[in-house]
């Protein structure tokens, strides 16, 4: 008799464990890119950015879209200052510790 081996439905299903790390990592994607889209609501003339945040599949595809999304929020609007802060936290959940370590602090 010759032993079939078990087939595998999930490919890459892994333990429950994997799972969840995947579940927490793609949460934290969807909600950067929440982040990025409300950064972008009723910025004039965003609406490529707005396109690009929104055909994003990977967070690094929210990074490489972080300086011109800055660039949109430039000025002392107190409102987008608001949004470009809350664009760094979402940004440091994701993507930590890549500011250079300095004992200098934007304000």
């Amino acid at each position: 008799m010759h032993a079939v081996a078990p087939r595998h439905f999930s490919p890459g299903a892994g333990l429950p464990g994997d799972r969840g790390a995947r579940t927490a990592a793609r949460r934290a994607f969807v909600e950067l890119k929440l982040d990025f889209l409300h950064a972008l609501a009723g910025v004039p003339a965003a609406a490529w950015l707005h396109a690009q945040v929104r055909s994003a599949e990977e967070p690094v595809d929210l990074w490489l879209l972080r300086a011109p999304v800055f660039a949109a929020l430039a000025g002392a609007d107190p409102d987008y200052r608001r949004r470009r802060q809350q664009l760094r936290r979402g940004l440091d959940t994701i993507f930590p510790d890549l500011d250079a370590t300095s004992g200098f602090v934007p304000f």
